[in-house]
Parts: C-alpha cells; structure tokens; sequence
C-alpha cells in the first residue's frame, strides 16, 4: 500500500486528456493552480508521462520538443515549464516521472529482494511506485496537479490511469477530483460541433474505473448551451461541471478565461473548499487577475513590433524552443513591443544568402544545440550579426560558436574548433578533461549521453564593470546549464586580442559562464539557458535589454 503524505488535507487534482494529444494539458492544469494560487492556495504541479525513456534528456526535440532543465539538474518535460512561468513556483525533480523511471525503481527493489521473492506485478508493484511518486512533499500544499501525460485508452498510460483511480480511494475520494480535457471537433460540411468523441472519450475513462469529475471541452468555436447540456447528459455529469475551452489568443489569457467561466469556483466547491470571505471560512478571497491582465494587454497592445531571427536546427518544430519563445514574449512586453520570429534553418544558410535571410532582423539569436549539423550555417548568422551591428544573442551552443567565429576569424586562428566535431589538438571548445588536469567529476567523451551533463543552477560571477552586471544589476548569479562541453579558459588571451571579454566566471574561475563584446551595441554569448526563468511578470532581464537593443535597432532602420 502507497503511502500517505503528511498532509491529510492535501487535494489531488488529475488531469487527463482524450480523443487526441496535444489539447493543452500542461497548460489547462497550470492555468488552473495559478488560479487557485491567487486565491491563496499553495499548489503543486505534477506531471507523469508514460514513454519508457528514464527522462527526455536524449530525445530528439523533433518528437519531444524542449528538454526543460530545473534548478537541480533534472531534465524534464516541457510542460515544466509552463508550470513554472503560471506559478512561479521553481519545479523540482520529483515533479516529473516517466515509465522508465518507474520501471527502473521498481526493477531495483526486485535485484535487491525488497519484495521478498513475491512475484512482482503491474498491480500492486507498479502502481504503487506512481503512487508514492504523487504523494511524496506533499504536505507543505494544498493542492497538488498532476497532469497524465498521453491521451485515454493509449496503453502505455494505464498504469497511471490504474494508480490515480487507487490513490483516489487510498485517500478518500473527496480529496481527489478528475479532470478530463476533450476535443470537440467541428466538421464544416454538417456545419457543427460534433459532441461524440467526448462521449467515447469519457466512456473510455470509465472502462478503467474513473469517473470524470469535471470536462474542459477545447473548441475553436462557441459551444451552445444546448451542446453543453448534451454533454453533461450523456457524461454523468452535472452541467455546471461541463466547460468550454475555446482557443485564445495567447497562452496567458487562460486563467482569465477560466475564471470567467467559474472553472477555479467549481473546483472549490467540489472539494468544500471556501472561495471567498465569508463568514467562518478562511479569507480566501476572489483571485486579483490584474497581473494576468497587465500581461494580456501588453500583448495584444503593443507599440511596435521587432523582428527577432533564431537560427536553429530544430525550426521545424517551434516546441523545441519553446522557453525561448516564451522569453522574448516576457521581454516583449517589458518594452511594449509585440515579438516577430523568423524562424531560420541553419542548414539553409550559405555566404551568398546570409544578407538576404537576416537583413530584415532587429536581433539575432543562436540558441543551444548538440552536434554539428548546421555549423557552418550558425557561424555566418554570428559574424553577420557582428559585423553588421545586429544585436545577438548566444545561448549554450550559440556562445560557443561565437568564441569560434571570433578565434577564426579575427585572431586567424582557423584551426580553432571543439572537440564535440571530432578529436582535435585545438579544443577551444572541448571537455574539462582535455584542459583541466584533475578533470574531478567530469565525464568523458565516451561515457552514456543520458545524465552526464552539467545539469541545473551553477553561481556565476560577473566582472563589476561589464556590460552583462548591469543587465543583471548584480555580480552575482545562478543560471541553469545543460550541456557537456565548455569554452577552454586557456583561449582567453586569444579571445580578449580579438575584441571577446569573458565578463562572467563560474565561482572557481575555471569556466568561462558570460561573453560579451565592447565594439558592438549589444553582443552577448551565455553559457546557460536564461530562458527557463524568464516568468509573464518577471522577465528576465538578459531578455528584457536584448529586446530594448532590438527596439533601438528597429528605430535606427
């Protein structure tokens, strides 16, 4: 039997999909703890996926998408991140969990003869493993999300299915509500909303021994009432438990929308919980949504607009960028400017069109990446952005390749490169232990690519008088890193000749963190990923200047 978390009050809320994937989840439950946060709820928010992979760190973003990196070094699913940016709570690595890693514990217990020589089972093994998962620090919260990845009747995903239906009784089915998140599709030849595979969806819910406690029905049109009251009907289900979940315009105009609909007012009453001041409750007051507004409003009202070019190999898929994307939103509102991507393939780009595909930029960004496919490209996008005074950006890899275009083509130094292309004698970029002659804790080259990163929040120091302490308005900071290779400090007399200062230092001196340039208008290369704590109503503050220079570039053209 699972265990109890400490809190007895702590409520579960699951989310689960159906009928197709990608309906917005991640975003519907963190629209939903943000609400809930408001009212002065403390909520956690969880996520469960059910791919057999240990975690998406070696996943090719073409089919995951972003590999979200938390403060202590766990990689994990994107929509961590959306948790984060609704909360502003940092995630955690216990805030997600796959298959893999389930199986993985489970597999251990068994080498190690915890379950004495029992017969180890789906059920009760595995499901109590999800369990303990769920429930586990959950007594500092009121609230804990959990968000089932996969859509209904997939069968990786019924293992959790089983262990949320469980947990639901272990704990009392009053503190658990299920909240399932449906497509109605509208078929234009009949000319209506179709309300059928919602039912399927639901019926398929209840064939595992779940019954849907509210419905969040995605719709790119308006929903009838008579539609809802169909719903409801056919669903076992009250209809004001039944709600529209219509397309907006932007991510952060969820909770309003939510809260327009009583969705979080619902929610409280379910669990008996107060959602305001009345007499002999806690002072749980309607949610203030003015911060949600201000955010809304800087987006939909902007004073101008910048055209910001990112050059990557994962374009295909903006998924795969998607905190970065984020980011420039946050910036784009602190400076009242709404944000164009050009969206640019690396392997596209060649001398003679590099003009043509990025002239019209106000700002350049090469963002983080593995391998060299699409090098050569990235490096003509970092020397036009230099020499054509554009103000970029560099991210992990992108700072890398931008110690590389200076070396080569400034200090002439061509046979500059990084050991990551292949085995060099002139590793400018390159593995601790190719310069550092202790090399304590460093993995080498041939080691497992899963885990072996430097993964998580590092501090950094930044030199008092450079351009990247002011942005920050600080000398000291921490920033999440995800990545295997380092600039080799050994090349920072080089790198100072031709025009690069390190302005930013790991604490022991060692590894280059910040680099920045003093003959450009804003060139700046980062070791980390600023992205993951850039929040709706703290951008951060890389992001903020890079899009104020971009803003002065837009008035300059």
């Amino acid at each position: 039997m699972s265990k109890k978390p400490h809190n007895s009050s702590t409520k579960f809320i699951f989310m689960t999909g159906g009928v197709v994937s990608s309906l917005g989840k991640g975003l519907a439950g963190s629209a939903i703890g943000a609400l809930l946060q408001a009212r002065g709820y403390r909520v956690r928010l969880r996520k469960l996926d059910p791919y057999l992979n240990v975690d998406p760190g070696t996943m090719n973003p073409y089919q995951h998408g972003e590999c979200f990196v938390t403060d202590d070094g766990a990689e994990t699913d994107l929509d961590l991140g959306h948790y984060e940016r609704f909360t502003g709570q940092p995630a955690r690595k216990n805030d997600n969990i796959t298959t893999g890693q389930i199986y993985s514990r489970v597999l251990a217990r068994e080498r190690r003869g915890d379950y004495l020589g029992g017969t180890v089972q789906v059920i009760p093994h595995v499901t109590d493993e999800i369990k303990d998962f769920i429930m586990q620090d959950t007594d500092d919260v009121d609230f804990v999300i959990a968000e089932i990845g996969g859509t209904v009747g997939d069968m990786e995903s019924l293992p959790f299915l089983e262990a949320i239906r469980q947990l639901a009784q272990d704990v009392g089915r009053a503190r658990c509500a299920f909240v399932h998140l449906t497509l109605l599709p509208y078929i234009t030849s009949a000319g209506e909303l179709k309300t059928k595979p919602t039912q399927h969806s639901v019926k398929e819910l209840l064939n595992v021994g779940i019954q849907a406690d509210f419905l969040l029905c995605r719709s790119e049109r308006e929903i009838a009432i008579d539609q809802m009251k169909k719903i409801a009907l056919f669903c076992n289900l009250p209809v004001n438990r039944v709600f529209p979940a219509l397309d907006v315009d932007t991510i952060y105009a969820l909770p309003i929308s939510f809260y327009h609909n009583k969705l979080d007012e619902e929610i409280l009453h379910y669990f008996n919980l107060p959602d305001d001041n009345k007499a002999g409750h806690k002072d749980f007051s309607a949610p203030s949504l003015s911060d949600w507004q201000r955010v809304v409003d800087g987006i939909r009202n902007p004073e101008d607009t910048v055209m910001i070019s990112i050059v990557g190999k994962y374009i295909v898929l903006p998924d795969a960028y998607k905190s970065l994307v984020e980011a420039l939103t946050h910036g784009g509102i602190g400076n009242k400017v709404k944000i164009a991507i050009n969206w640019v393939d690396a392997e596209t780009i060649d001398e003679e069109n590099v003009a043509q595909t990025l002239g019209t930029s106000h700002g350049i960004i090469v963002p983080g990446g593995f391998g060299w496919r699409g090098v050569d490209g990235k490096m003509l996008a970092i020397n036009y952005a230099r020499t054509q005074k554009i103000p970029f950006l560099g991210i992990c890899f992108g700072m890398q390749l931008a110690v590389l275009e200076a070396l080569r083509n400034i200090a002439g130094d061509s046979q500059a490169t990084s050991s990551e292309f292949g085995k060099t004698d002139h590793a400018a970029i390159g593995l601790l232990t190719e310069w550092l002659k202790d090399g304590t804790g460093v993995k080498a080259s041939h080691d497992n690519l899963g885990g072996t990163m430097r993964l998580g929040s590092y501090p950094a120091v930044l030199a008092k008088d450079s351009m990247v302490a002011g942005i920050y308005a600080a000398t000291a900071i921490s920033e999440r890193h995800r990545h295997r290779y380092e600039v080799n400090k050994n090349y920072q007399a080089e790198l100072e000749k031709s025009g690069v200062t390190i302005s930013g230092w790991s604490q022991d001196k060692n590894l280059p963190e910040i680099i920045e340039r003093a003959d450009h208008p804003w060139f700046v290369g980062v070791q980390f990923h600023p992205e993951l704590k850039s929040r709706p109503f703290l951008p951060h503050p890389l992001f903020l200047s890079f899009i104020a220079a971009a803003v002065k570039q837009l008035r300059l053209v």
